[in-house]
């Protein structure tokens, strides 16, 4: 069967996502994308309205995991540490094994989980591919790299039907 490349939400940025309705979906592990997702590329240090947003999180009972296809480990290890979250770099999305293995360390199964980010085909579709619950939102930024703007039109009619569904928050 072929997953389907809808998210099941949608939100503007991650600071839309409020803690306390994924803890009451009954989400205690929320994979997370990193860069576009949770900051822009390149920025070293998370900004204070994440480390609050984190926080709210951790209150609510819902742990953060960074799941970062960037290919330089010591990017994901760096925001990690200094946001106080796990992580795995390099992790292969969409095929779902590093979804898997954050599940497993976290202790969470497929229906207490959620992905976050921002490309619909590596984290929507790795969710899709893990069997957890998919979210969507816009890109931070897509200045800088010719290649992005060609991925996010392939995704634009993925992210426009989601939309139409009436999952938009």
């Amino acid at each position: 069967m072929i997953p389907s490349l809808l998210a099941d939400q949608v939100y503007s940025s991650v600071f839309d996502i409020e803690p306390q309705a994924l803890a009451a979906a009954g989400i205690r592990l929320l994979l997370a994308d990193l860069d576009n997702t949770l900051a822009p590329y390149g920025q070293a240090e998370p900004e204070e309205a994440l480390r609050t947003w984190t926080a709210d999180l951790a209150r609510a009972g819902v742990r953060l995991f960074i799941l970062s296809n960037n290919r330089r480990p010591e990017r994901a290890m760096r925001f990690a540490g200094a946001l106080g979250v796990p992580y795995i770099g390099h992790a292969g999305k969409p095929r779902p094994a590093s979804f898997r293995q954050a599940m497993e360390r976290m202790g969470a199964a497929p229906k207490e989980t959620s992905i976050v980010g921002d490309q619909i085909f590596t984290d929507i579709l790795g969710g899709k591919n893990a069997g957890v619950g998919t979210i969507l939102v816009e890109p931070i930024r897509l200045a800088g790299n010719p290649g992005r703007y060609l991925r996010y039109g392939a995704e634009w009619p993925f992210r426009i039907l989601a939309k139409r569904r009436g999952k938009k928050r």
